[in-house]
């Protein structure tokens, strides 16, 4: 995996446009799964089991969402992996970062 790849000023901007929106996405899944737990927590157990999930998911969302340019590629293959990104969004991304986060995804697949 190449980490020191550069990035033009277009590619940063379609970079920056994808990230935010994987963590649209991904803060938009924790929002509905809290509301739905809150809704149906009953006891005071089930208060702090929402505690320990929004804190859970806190430090799954910290971590993930790196944004320095040496991590975007393994970020966008774990974000894709995951669901919160579609390889469309990359598009205006270089071929060699795609084929990056592309070889990224099959080593996974295969893992």
């Amino acid at each position: 995996m190449n980490f020191d790849l550069k990035w033009s000023a277009s590619e940063k901007k379609v970079a920056r446009a994808a990230f935010d929106k994987a963590l649209e996405v991904a803060l938009g899944k924790t929002l509905a799964e809290f509301k739905k737990k809150a809704s149906d927590a009953a006891t005071f157990s089930d208060m702090w089991e929402i505690e320990d999930y929004l804190q859970q998911q806190r430090r799954k969302i910290d971590q993930l969402f790196d944004y320095r340019y040496s991590q975007l590629i393994v970020v966008f293959g774990t974000l894709i992996q995951e669901g919160y990104l579609d390889e469309s969004q990359l598009s205006g991304l270089s071929d060699d970062k795609r084929e990056e986060i592309r070889h990224f995804l099959a080593w996974h697949a295969r893992a």
